[in-house]
């Protein structure tokens, strides 16, 4: 199997939308993943994450099957951090919380890095980090592979060669993904990002009766440079 996931493209979030260039950002994407095909569509409840998977549904004359559970929301309730000015936000927006994170005894705690009483102190990672692994969980069991998470491989109950778009977001991809590959959220959301429209494919194949999801691409925006659209990653760098 391989499972696309797949940022919405160029947001407006209020009104939850996509502005002019992410819908052009979904019609490219679209293009793409017509190439090969796509088995089954989902999306986050989300308009935007909506919007961005349409045009790949429309030309595959496919269902899109809305999930609740990777909604940017749900994310931000589950990770969302102080960042210094009397709010919150995602936790890698704030540099104190980024240092936190890297402190060697923080991640001399491994798997359980947020047990650490000083990131405790300012966020309780424990409900949210529960809650996702158990829907990350049961959506890939429903695609035929059982998390065994206690030996970080995946059991497969029913292997196959299906292709999976999932359309979600940045904070819930950052949640989402780290789930899936087993590794500990402080150090998947310092060290990896998600740009507009990017598409991360995860190859999982059965090697003797286990499988361990392998990162083909991550966060890949060729569909974007194809199409002769602006190629500066979440509107910040060329490269």
């Amino acid at each position: 199997m391989l499972l696309f996931y797949v940022r919405h493209g160029d947001p407006i979030y209020d009104p939850d939308s996509l502005t002019p260039l992410g819908l052009k950002q979904a019609d490219a994407l679209a293009k793409r993943l017509c190439r090969y095909g796509i088995d089954e569509i989902y999306s986050s409840s989300s308009n935007r994450a909506v919007l961005t998977g349409t045009p790949t549904a429309e030309l595959l004359k496919k269902e899109i099957h809305k999930v609740d559970w990777c909604h940017e929301g749900k994310a931000w309730e589950y990770t969302a951090m102080p960042n210094g000015k009397g709010g919150r936000s995602w936790p890698v927006a704030n540099a104190d919380n980024v240092r936190l994170f890297m402190r060697p005894d923080v991640m001399a705690l491994g798997e359980k890095w947020y047990t650490h009483p000083d990131v405790m102190a300012l966020h309780d990672f424990t409900p949210g980090l529960a809650a996702i692994n158990r829907d990350v969980d049961a959506f890939l069991a429903s695609l035929g592979y059982e998390h065994d998470r206690e030996n970080h491989v995946y059991i497969p109950t029913a292997p196959n060669d299906k292709r999976v778009a999932l359309f979600a977001h940045y904070g819930a991809g950052m949640c989402v993904l780290s789930s899936l590959l087993d590794i500990p959220y402080n150090i998947f959301c310092s060290h990896f990002n998600l740009s507009t429209s990017g598409m991360t494919v995860i190859k999982f194949e059965e090697r003797d009766g286990f499988v361990v999801p392998e990162v083909l691409t991550l966060s890949n925006d060729s569909h974007v440079y194809a199409e002769g659209l602006p190629t500066k990653y979440n509107g910040a760098y060329y490269f």
